[in-house]
């Protein structure tokens, strides 16, 4: 499990340094308008759009990509940990495995 949460985390890393470098190079002239606030576009709302984007080279949905890395390693690390005490049929860890992995979706799908 501890493998799981080290690739993860460098995966994660490495996406988000990429995405930083290019958006360096991309962006290295403009000034930031710090006193107005731009949330991200609609668009950057959408996992497939980010994915699309990431792929073609924008380097903002580079980083948006690596921020979706480093919040799937935790629940990656749930499925497994699920995975590994039903695997060992141990299931007193399963159940609460399971349920920490319902209550993960929960809050990321449906809790606004």
């Amino acid at each position: 499990m501890g493998r799981l949460l080290q690739a993860g985390v460098f995966a994660a890393a490495a996406v988000m340094l990429a995405g930083g470098i290019i958006y360096l190079v991309q962006y290295s002239g403009e000034l930031p308008d710090y006193a107005h606030f731009h949330g991200a576009p609609q668009s950057f709302r959408s996992i497939p759009y980010i994915i699309v984007e990431a792929i073609h080279g924008n380097a903002k949905a580079l980083i948006q990509v690596g921020t979706l890395l480093m919040i799937a390693t935790p629940v990656a690390r749930v499925v497994f940990a699920a995975y590994a005490f039903g695997r060992i049929r141990d299931k007193l860890y399963a159940a609460i495995s399971i349920t920490v992995l319902a209550l993960l979706l929960f809050s990321l799908l449906v809790a606004k």
